[in-house]
């Protein structure tokens, strides 16, 4: 089993419900074993603020999927929850992004590993600083890339 890192959002209906389905759906895969959820956060629009808000969470997973795979499987998981592509940084029923996989790099036309704005966004950063915080991504911790970062307007829920 490989250890990765998941990042979850929704900001259109039920935000809790579908963050809740996601990891339902996560951990209702074979190959995958839920093993860490932060709480949820409500978080400000990034990129496309022209939206409701955000809440975001973050999951610790072991898996036996290649990073493809778990690929395919959070947007197999995205779309059954009902997750239309309208628009890049736009509004959403549910996101999953595959943040890190066990240190892996890849960057080709499908995935970029480690995400790879995740050292850019609280919002990503905050919940998975809560499940991993010591986790090296880029050779710097979780925690050490969240300290540079303005944490405005983050809150538990």
């Amino acid at each position: 089993m490989t250890e990765a890192y998941l990042g979850l959002g929704s900001n259109i209906g039920d935000k809790a419900a579908m963050l809740a389905a996601a990891v339902e759906g996560l951990a209702a895969t074979p190959g995958i074993a839920v093993t860490a959820r932060s709480h949820d956060y409500r978080t400000p629009p990034w990129g496309d603020t022209d939206q409701d808000w955000f809440l975001n969470a973050a999951v610790g997973i072991e898996t036996r999927l290649s990073p493809h795979a778990l690929l395919e499987t959070c947007l197999a998981i995205e779309a059954a929850l009902g997750r239309v592509r309208e628009r890049r940084w736009g509004p959403r029923v549910i996101d999953i992004d595959v943040l890190h996989y066990a240190g892996a790099e890849v960057s080709d036309a499908r995935l970029v590993l480690p995400h790879r704005f995740v050292r850019e966004r609280a919002f990503v950063l905050v919940p998975l600083a809560e499940i991993a915080p010591d986790l090296v991504i880029g050779g710097e911790t979780v925690t050490g890339a969240l300290a540079k970062l303005d944490r405005t307007g983050i809150e538990p829920v």
